[in-house]
């Protein structure tokens, strides 16, 4: 008996094999969650491009925004489980909407096969430098101790990324900020420099050009470690908030239940090509890391920043909408 359950496990190793060295048969869609032209569409489209190079049929982005990313993954969610449908994700719809949003209607653990972390975000801390006088995470935060919620920071939307930088900011700091929140990092950023908010938590494709410019002061990246084109700037941990962390992140997954030997060979592919020096030196001028890991890895992070920030939306008092 046992013989014979090891001799059908190899040949269904074996099918699954030969299923994945022939797949794809047909095109294959990347569901983004956004409208076109912004910083995860241009990702989406050069690793498709070069997807649709390697592995010999299209490789095909749909743009599918609308609320907080649902709309694309529930698309992913109820797609047949074939690896034909890829969707990419972030920290919002993978691990976020959990917690902030009354009337998701898929589990980001039980309805997608990870496949592979795509690429990471760090925010940069940035101010106006004629409304803040602070020019150390350290003074801002004494700053904000003797001025409870007199300070605002801008945010791209009730429980996002940006707002939850600031959140947690708050919380391991014991200080008091009040979120403004916008339609984007664009009209955020734009308040700040205008005077009209004080500060915020932003990634360096919003902010980075201001900062050069000389409009924004830069205290520090959210990240764990420094921007290497910034060396001199320090990461929020390092300059007076040790353990804090905040990166936006963005990865691939498809529907739960497809095979794991594609989900397998769509990992290997997307390492290769993120992987590649000339496409890390192209991202990394905008503070964008590529950093592609295993389906485990990748599985493992949506867990881990699920518990992480549910916990911090609670602890900030957050409502679910």
């Amino acid at each position: 008996m046992n013989f014979k359950r090891i001799i059908a496990a190899a040949l269904i190793c074996i099918s699954g094999a030969a299923f994945a060295q022939a797949y794809p048969t047909r095109p294959v869609k990347i569901i983004v969650p956004y409208s076109p032209g912004g910083v995860t569409d241009a990702f989406s489209r050069v690793l498709a491009q070069q997807m649709q190079e390697s592995m010999g049929q299209p490789f095909l982005v749909e743009n599918k925004p609308g609320a907080s990313q649902m709309v694309g993954a529930m698309l992913v969610a109820k797609a047949p489980a074939d690896g034909y449908t890829l969707f990419v994700g972030s920290i919002t719809s993978l691990a976020m909407n959990v917690y902030t949003q009354k009337a998701i209607q898929y589990d980001p653990v039980k309805d997608f096969a990870p496949i592979s972390l795509g690429m990471t975000m760090p925010m940069f801390v940035v101010t106006n430098p004629n409304t803040v006088p602070a020019s150390s995470i350290r003074e801002l935060i004494a700053l904000l101790k003797a001025n409870p919620g007199k300070y605002t920071f801008s945010t791209t939307g009730n429980g996002g990324s940006t707002h939850m930088a600031g959140e947690l900011f708050k919380i391991m700091t014991g200080t008091d900020m009040t979120a403004i929140p916008y339609k984007g990092s664009a009209p955020g950023i734009a308040d700040v420099m205008a005077g009209q908010v004080h500060l915020s938590f932003d990634p360096g494709s919003s902010t980075l050009p201001f900062v050069k410019a000389g409009r924004l002061r830069a205290l520090a990246t959210t990240g764990l470690k420094r921007f290497s084109l910034m060396p001199d700037l320090p990461t929020v941990s390092e300059a007076g908030v040790p353990g804090y962390e905040s990166t936006i992140w963005f990865g691939l997954v498809t529907t739960a239940g497809t095979p794991p030997a594609i989900v397998q060979r769509l990992s290997q592919e997307i390492g290769r090509i993120l992987r590649q020096p000339e496409l890390r030196e192209k991202f990394g001028q905008s503070a964008i890391e590529l950093t592609p890991g295993t389906p485990e890895e990748f599985g493992t992070l949506i867990r881990t920043d699920i518990a992480k920030w549910t916990k911090v939306l609670r602890d900030a008092g957050i409502k679910p909408e």
